[in-house]
């Protein structure tokens, strides 16, 4: 069986409605279609033999690749070197313009020869939803139709095609300063027929609109490459449509190879928001922030009530904002590696996780005070979820790590319910708007009461995981971050010192001790994390420490600046890819680390 490339030998591309993942070997590993969250047409990441991919490498004995990304955008490159000549592959998905209500789906590929004379092969077997379908297939020329229920595509080429039980191939040579392109498009019901396209000026134009969109940014700090990479890979994970961020292009990519510890991660968590508007407003990119905060407003509507005793927000929704499809498991795929179960949909969403609404409110509170500001209707809707949450915020609950066991009183949670409820009062104030202060004031000091007497450990002389208990979580970082506590606050650098002693390891940070989580197999360091260990060893002034571990963190990164969830113990990218959340993290410690330095 085929092994596949590893999870960090790819690169992403994408059109802001879907992506795909191109590895190293020049083959398209990741496409879902039409939408992030669609099923997967190629998925040779979970299972190369039987999920379908999209190949173009070189037909010699000795070849090797690099790498890159076109500078300020997300047209990758592939170089194929050979003894007998080096030719460049430029795959891209087209963007001509923001908000482009005529935009077409299509996977670009553009072959050009650098020097010498080089035989490039071509092997396209798309396999719909998730390899349990197949495509009926209809040529014509250097044209192939494809058509399954699901779905609608046709690959046009200007190099002459063969198709062999569905599978379509091709093989041409190439010499210095010859091209050839393949262009996959996804057919719109509404535009039925592709429209004929100069690769040349799709090139440029997606060019283009990516040096545009990134000139908007404001950073212009030390780490201005690995930043402007994050926000590129940001804006790829966000659906322009509709405004909404996914966590992640993919499903399943193991935490622990070989291990339980995959899920489906193209949804939208609400624990992100805040991150997101954070960054996105730091950077200057406030289109984008206003999208997403229109789309949380609606999950905030006054028509979404607490049903299942689940309170009146979900912990995830998708694209559309409505719940994700029931967690299943697609048992005809082996998974990455031989990593099992693939699952789609996560049962995550039936969770009660308290932590979401501080990062809701947190988000709110930031549009309102750099952004347009709230307006009636959704302050009421706030009060709402601000009255909601006075009542139940001592509940035990799955915690912002969506632990799958038995509910438990998370302090993180207590954390950000305190922070839903601060920022409430903030707004409240500056504002003028009407609220029952007093006793939303009186929750959110007895949260505070509570959080320093129960989830004190006076033995090891810092905060733990749960009320009471004895381990710790790496969660509680953000205590300074969201001005629960002093930076300087001898708790917190007694509980950030047992943190490094527990769960850092040369700057990496777990995010807590994985035993304490009731799944098989062990996972690895959380990036998301480690990065908020910089912003932590910021604000305690540890200036040098931080810079350190935060270079050391992008050493961490993959060939062109990506990160996935975790690291594992030996330095390898696990878990679902890229992920927006490590991104965001990323953003916003470089940002405040340079601010620190001066």
């Amino acid at each position: 069986m085929t092994s596949g490339p590893a999870i960090a030998d790819h690169g992403l591309i994408g059109d802001l409605r879907t992506c795909a993942l191109v590895g190293t070997d020049g083959t398209i590993d990741w496409f879902c279609a039409p939408r992030f969250d669609s099923p997967s047409v190629f998925g040779a990441i979970l299972d190369p033999d039987n999920a379908g991919s999209w190949r173009i490498s070189t037909v010699c004995d000795s070849s090797h690749t690099h790498q890159f990304y076109f500078p300020e955008s997300a047209t990758l490159i592939t170089r194929f070197l050979t003894n007998d000549g080096v030719v460049e592959m430029h795959d891209f998905m087209p963007i001509t313009g923001s908000a482009d209500a005529g935009h077409r789906q299509r996977l670009v590929r553009r072959l050009i020869a650098v020097r010498g004379q080089v035989t490039v092969g071509m092997r396209l077997d798309a396999r719909p939803d998730y390899g349990r379908a197949r495509f009926e297939t209809t040529q014509r020329g250097r044209t192939v139709d494809f058509r399954a229920d699901i779905l609608a595509m046709r690959l046009t080429s200007s190099a002459d095609l063969s198709v062999d039980n569905g599978v379509v191939s091709s093989e041409l040579t190439l010499k210095t300063g010859q091209t050839a392109e393949f262009v996959l498009e996804v057919l719109d019901p509404a535009h039925p027929e592709p429209e004929t396209c100069d690769v040349d000026e799709l090139f440029e134009s997606t060019a283009g609109f990516w040096r545009n969109w990134l000139a908007q940014s404001r950073y212009r700090g030390r780490w201005r490459e690995m930043v402007e990479r994050s926000a590129i890979t940001l804006k790829l994970l966000t659906h322009e449509p509709s405004g909404a961020v996914v966590a992640a292009a993919t499903t399943s990519l193991p935490e622990h190879i070989g291990g339980e510890r995959n899920w489906d991660y193209r949804y939208v968590w609400m624990r992100d928001a805040g991150f997101s508007l954070y960054a996105l407003l730091r950077l200057g990119f406030n289109a984008e922030a206003n999208a997403f905060i229109e789309w949380l407003s609606k999950r905030l509507g006054r028509g979404e009530r607490e049903h299942d005793g689940l309170g009146p927000l979900r912990v995830l929704y998708n694209i559309d904002g409505d719940e994700p499809v029931q967690e299943y498991e697609l048992d005809h795929l082996r998974g990455h590696l031989d990593s099992k179960p693939v699952r789609v949909g996560n049962a995550a969403v039936q969770q009660l996780q308290l932590d979401i609404y501080g990062d809701l409110i947190d988000s709110v509170y930031l549009f309102d005070k750099y952004g347009a500001g709230i307006s009636h209707d959704a302050w009421s809707d706030v009060v709402y979820v601000i009255d909601w949450l006075v009542d139940n915020w001592d509940r035990d609950d799955a915690g912002m790590w969506e632990v799958r066991g038995e509910s438990r009183p998370c302090t993180t949670s207590r954390l950000m319910c305190w922070v839903a409820i601060e920022r409430a009062i903030r707004i409240a104030r500056r504002r003028g708007l009407p609220a029952d202060l007093v006793t939303w004031t009186g929750a959110r000091d007895d949260i505070y009461h509570r959080i320093m007497s129960k989830s004190w450990n006076t033995d090891l002389q810092a905060f733990t995981q749960v009320e009471g208990g004895d381990q710790l979580d790496a969660g509680v970082l953000l205590m300074p971050m969201v001005k629960f506590i002093s930076p300087a606050d001898p708790r917190f650098l007694s509980t950030l010192d047992a943190i490094e002693r527990e769960l850092v390891t040369d700057s990496l940070v777990f995010r807590y001790e994985p035993a304490t989580d009731g799944l098989d197999g062990d996972e690895g360091t959380f990036s998301l994390c480690t990065f908020w260990y910089v912003e932590a060893l910021t604000r305690t002034g540890r200036l040098r420490d931080a810079q350190l571990a935060l270079e050391k963190m992008f050493t961490y990164a993959n060939h062109v600046g990506l990160y996935a969830e975790q690291v594992s113990a030996t330095g390898d990218q696990v878990g679902n890819f890229p992920q927006a959340f490590t991104h965001l993290s990323l953003i916003s410690a470089a940002i405040n680390l340079d601010r620190a330095l001066g």
